[in-house]
C-alpha cells in the first residue's frame, strides 16, 4: 500500500513539472511575439537622386541650355526661324555675311532638320543654331559674342552588302523587292545597258549584286559602287567585275576581261521611258504637221538630271525658240551629241567647258517647242544625224595584258562571293523546272 502511494506521488509530481515547464515556454514565446509586434519599424532610407549629365549636342555641352528640334517649313528662312529667340535682324544680316563662304543661308531648304540651343531664361536667347543640309553635313552657327560659322561632316561608314533575286515583272521591281534602291537599279542598268535589252527580260532570269552601302550612325544614306554583278538571262550567265585600270576608274568587265561599256552611255537619263523614237516622218504635237524627228525623246519629270553620254567639250549652251535651253557637246572628231528642252543648265556648263561621261549638264524641262517635260536627245556621227539607239559605237578598252594577273585575282575573289549568295524567291520552282528540262534533253541525247 505504501509503495503504491509513493508511486502515485511521483507520477503526480512529474506531471506537475511538465505542465509548469510547458506553460512557461508558451508564455515566453507569446511575450517575445508581442515584443516583436510592438518594436518600432526603422525609418526608410532617403532616396538619393542622381543628376544625369546634360547631353552634348554636336560637341556642345547643354547643361545651361534648352534643346529645341525643328524642321524648316516651306518658304521659311533663317530670320523667321530665329525671330522668336531674341536674335535681331541686324545680327542675322551679320551672320549671313559671315557664313557666305562656309554655307550660304539662302541654301536653307524646306523639310530639312535643325536644332536651336537657347538660354534657360524668359528671353530664350538662341546661343547656337545647327542646320543639317543633308545626312552627312551639318552647319553650326555660333551666336555667342563674335559670330562664327563652321561646316562639319559626320563619319560615313562603308558596309559591303549583297542581294539576289528573280525577275518577276521588271528589273526595277525585282531589285527593290530584294532590298535594293532606285539608285542601285540605275547603276545596274548602266552597267548592263549595252549587253542586255533590259526591257525584254524574262520571268526566271535572275541576278546577284555585291555593292557598298553608305551609313551614318547606323542609318543608310545611299550606296557606293557596285563591286560585282551576275545576271543570268535565258540560261546565259554574264558577270560584271569592277576593276580600275591605270587612269581608267570605274570600269566593268565580263568573265573574259572584255569591257561591258561602250565609249558612250546608252541613254542620257537614268532608266527612263522612251516617248518618241528617231523617225523620218513624225506628227509634230506643236506644229501639227508631219516632219522628220531626228532625235529620241525621253519622258521624265521636270528637274530630272541630264547627263552627258561621253567625255567632251561643250560647243553650245544656249537658247533658241525651237530647242529651248540646250547643250551641244563634241566628243571627238566623229561624234557629237545634243540635249534639248532643258529647264536650266547645270552649274559651270558653258561654251568651252570640259565634261566627263555621266556628268550632269542640265535638267529636264519643257522650254522651246515642247508640250510637256521631256528630253530630246540627238546624235551626230561624221556630221550626219543618226539614231542614237541603233548606231554602232566603239567598245571601251578591254583589260590590258599587264593588268590581267591582277584582274584574274580580283575576279576570282568576287566570283566566289557571288556564288555564295543564295537565291530565294517565288521563281525558285521555275529554276528547278528549267534544270529538269535540261536533264531530260541530256538523257535524250
Amino acid at each position: 500500500m505504501f509503495k503504491r502511494s509513493v508511486g502515485l506521488a511521483i507520477l503526480i509530481a512529474v506531471s506537475l513539472f511538465v505542465f509548469i515547464t510547458a506553460a512557461q515556454t508558451i508564455s515566453f514565446k507569446n511575450f517575445n511575439f508581442s515584443q516583436e509586434e510592438k518594436s518600432p519599424e526603422p525609418d526608410p532610407e532617403p532616396e538619393v537622386t542622381v543628376k544625369r549629365p546634360a547631353p552634348v549636342i554636336f560637341g556642345i555641352p547643354t547643361d545651361t541650355l534648352e534643346i529645341l528640334e525643328g524642321t524648316v517649313e516651306r518658304g521659311e528662312n533663317l530670320s523667321q526661324i530665329l525671330a522668336s529667340f531674341n536674335i535681331s535682324p541686324v545680327t542675322i544680316d551679320q551672320l549671313a555675311r559671315k557664313s557666305k563662304e562656309v554655307f550660304d543661308v539662302r541654301r536653307i531648304n524646306a523639310k530639312r532638320n535643325y536644332i536651336i540651343l537657347h538660354a534657360q531664361d524668359s528671353a530664350q536667347t538662341a546661343r547656337y543654331f545647327i542646320y543639317e543640309p543633308n545626312e552627312v553635313e551639318y552647319v553650326i552657327y555660333d551666336l555667342n559674342g563674335e559670330l562664327d560659322v563652321r561646316l562639319e561632316k559626320r563619319e560615313v561608314e562603308i558596309v559591303e552588302r549583297a542581294i539576289a533575286g528573280f525577275i518577276e515583272r521588271s528589273l526595277f521591281e525585282s531589285i527593290l523587292a530584294a532590298g535594293g534602291s532606285p539608285q542601285l537599279v540605275n547603276h545596274f542598268a548602266d552597267i548592263y545597258a549595252w549587253r542586255l535589252n533590259l526591257s525584254r527580260l524574262q520571268p526566271g532570269d535572275h541576278f546577284k549584286l555585291i555593292y557598298d552601302e553608305k551609313q551614318v550612325n547606323g542609318n543608310v544614306i545611299g550606296f557606293g559602287k557596285i563591286k560585282a554583278a551576275y545576271f543570268e538571262h535565258e540560261g546565259k550567265p554574264l558577270y560584271a567585275i569592277s576593276f580600275d585600270q591605270e587612269g581608267k576608274k570605274g570600269g566593268y568587265y565580263d568573265q573574259d576581261g572584255k569591257s561591258l561599256k561602250k565609249a558612250f552611255l546608252r541613254e542620257p537619263l537614268e532608266y527612263s521611258r522612251i516617248s518618241s523614237r528617231f523617225t523620218m516622218n513624225r506628227f509634230h504635237p506643236v506644229q501639227k504637221r508631219y516632219k522628220p524627228h531626228l532625235g529620241t525623246d525621253f519622258a521624265a519629270p521636270r528637274g530630272t538630271p541630264i547627263r552627258t553620254v561621253g567625255d567632251g567639250v561643250v560647243l553650245e549652251a544656249s537658247y533658241t525658240r525651237g530647242n529651248g535651253y540646250y547643250v551641244k557637246i563634241k566628243h571627238n572628231k566623229t561624234y557629237t551629241t545634243q540635249y534639248l528642252h532643258m529647264s536650266k543648265f547645270a552649274k559651270g556648263i558653258k561654251r568651252g567647258s570640259r565634261v566627263s561621261q555621266g556628268q550632269t549638264i542640265g535638267y529636264v524641262g519643257s522650254t522651246g517647242l515642247a508640250t510637256g517635260p521631256h528630253l530630246c536627245y540627238r546624235f551626230w556621227k561624221n556630221g550626219r544625224q543618226v539614231d542614237a539607239l541603233k548606231v554602232q559605237l566603239p567598245s571601251a578598252h578591254p583589260i590590258e595584258k599587264k593588268n590581267k594577273d591582277a584582274f584574274e585575282q580580283v575576279k576570282s575573289e568576287l566570283e566566289g562571293k557571288l556564288m555564295a549568295i543564295e537565291l530565294k524567291g517565288l521563281q525558285q520552282d521555275l529554276l528547278a523546272a528549267d534544270q529538269s528540262r535540261k536533264k531530260l534533253d541530256e538523257d535524250e541525247v
